[in-house]
């Protein structure tokens, strides 16, 4: 069962760190698609989410493409700062981030989307800064939506499987993910391992969706209207 922890230690690491990603790149792209309107809205906003409805290996292979020492971003990182990403954990929490982003955009976009314009330019009009009414006045208001959204993207991260494994591999301590670990038992038919892997993982995300549910239950499918 040692191996099963290992897996379970570095599944939380690259959650942990996918979900850091998206809380700055959801945050900031919700807000600017939920309050900016310019040419081209939807069309971002389309391809923003393609990652929630696009096959994870289909999404592999592009990060492969991209990542890869003879794409255009992996040869250049290996080139200028000898870092490789294909095999790697980071390249996992590239993966992980990448599928789970449109949970924290969506929910962040809808979130920002509640909040009343007439308090935000109730703080303009007192002097406030454009910063400063995000981080007093919108964030404040959108913070439960914001949270449900990077709770679900924590729970999709962990069990992500497809893109992680094009990208990252299986390399046990290294980059086997809970996910990978489970097929990996399985096909090995170590059954105990198995079972104890997709209990923990089973455990893991029911306990983010009740979490989110209870924060935002709006922001969750299946739930009733957010709490006034």
């Amino acid at each position: 069962m040692d191996a099963a922890w290992v897996a379970l230690a570095l599944t939380l690491k690259v959650a942990g760190w996918a979900t850091l990603i998206n809380l700055v790149l959801g945050v900031a792209l919700g807000h600017a698609v939920a309050r900016w309107r310019f040419p081209g809205r939807e069309l971002l906003d389309a391809a923003l989410t393609l990652p929630m409805v696009m096959p994870p290996t289909v999404l592999g292979y592009y990060l492969l493409v991209l990542l890869g020492t003879q794409g255009v971003l992996g040869g250049w990182l290996l080139q200028h700062f000898g870092l490789r990403l294909i095999f790697s954990w980071q390249g996992a929490v590239i993966a992980a981030a990448v599928v789970a982003f449109p949970l924290v955009y969506k929910a962040a976009r809808a979130a920002f989307e509640t909040v009343d314009p007439q308090l935000e330019d109730a703080a303009r009009s007192l002097g406030q800064g454009e910063v400063a009414v995000l981080l007093r006045v919108s964030l404040p208001l959108a913070w439960r939506g914001i949270l449900a959204g990077l709770l679900l993207s924590f729970a999709r991260a962990v069990g992500e499987f497809g893109a992680t494994l094009m990208v990252a591999g299986s390399i046990p301590g290294k980059t086997q993910t809970l996910s990978i670990a489970v097929y990996e038992a399985v096909q090995a038919g170590q059954d105990d391992t198995a079972n104890f892997l997709v209990a923990v993982t089973s455990v893991t995300c029911i306990a983010v969706l009740l979490g989110a549910g209870w924060l935002a239950p709006g922001q969750v499918p299946g739930r009733g209207p957010l709490r006034r």
